[in-house]
């Protein structure tokens, strides 16, 4: 582990590594808040989406209650600014959850139905009114997008501050075409057509106010944005770079991406 400025970068094996360790990390604050008789709030990720195997089956094996944890899912795909994609289609985030995750632990042990949020449209505001009702995020995981994106908090077409792009709830917005090339080439076999053209996202708000943030670096190319994240200045052109802020941040990654890093290069 080695700190550059507030964050902290983690450097593990393989890629494999990054997704247990992610894991251990979510497994950690609930067995933790569950000893306390405290409830856990997380805003969680579908990118990536390979700890959440790892994560059942320790849950499982382990026997780790989920009745008293919240996950607040960070986006979803939209097909048009106000209608979001079928829960059911093969790109949707909520098939990926159930799939990956919440279809494959104990249903003893999951939390109910109602615990399992996404963001919707036109309940944008419904949405961050309950995160802050519980008390925000606990724990914020993500990952890292090729513009620096955390969620879909894509950089604004026109200049923002970094304060005020830091003040942003959820909402409906386009994606850009870096994250559809990037998008379609490692889920899409390249489809970039196929893509969807918007998506409604957390807000910048939500996950800086979240008391620890964890972005899981797990694609060679992230070193590229990430040199940029830790050591440009703050600016909404950079989402992430908003992060070099926060008092508690963790990236975790892999040898080959974390090389240079410290250092800029």
């Amino acid at each position: 582990m080695e700190k550059i400025g507030n964050i902290q970068l983690k450097t593990v094996g393989k890629e494999w590594d990054v997704y247990f360790d992610m894991a251990l990390e979510m497994l950690g604050e609930i067995m933790k808040n569950n000893a306390q008789n405290k409830r856990t709030v997380m805003i969680v990720p579908v990118g990536p989406t390979d700890q959440y195997p790892i994560l059942a089956r320790l849950i499982n094996q382990l026997r780790v209650s989920l009745k008293n944890v919240w996950f607040f899912n960070m986006d979803e795909y939209m097909l048009s600014p106000t209608q979001m994609i079928d829960p059911d289609h093969k790109m949707s985030f909520q098939k990926r959850m159930n799939d990956e995750f919440y279809s494959r632990v104990d249903p003893e042990l999951v939390m109910p139905v109602e615990q399992r949020l996404f963001p919707c449209v036109g309940k944008e505001a419904e949405y961050d009114r309950k995160l802050a009702e519980l008390g925000g995020a606990d724990l914020c995981l993500g990952g890292l997008g090729i513009n620096g994106h955390l969620a879909f908090n894509e950089p604004p077409e026109k200049y923002m501050s970094a304060e005020d792009f830091g003040a942003l709830g959820t909402r409906v917005l386009p994606i850009s075409r870096e994250t559809k090339t990037i998008n379609a080439y490692g889920y899409q076999r390249g489809d970039l057509c196929g893509m969807p053209q918007y998506c409604i996202t957390i807000g910048m708000k939500q996950i800086l106010e979240a008391k620890r943030v964890y972005i899981a670096m797990n694609r060679d190319w992230q070193h590229g944005i990430a040199k940029h994240v830790f050591h440009d200045e703050v600016k909404a052109a950079i989402p992430a770079s908003l992060l070099q802020n926060h008092q508690n941040v963790t990236f975790c990654t892999y040898a080959s991406v974390a090389e240079g890093l410290a250092e800029g290069v």
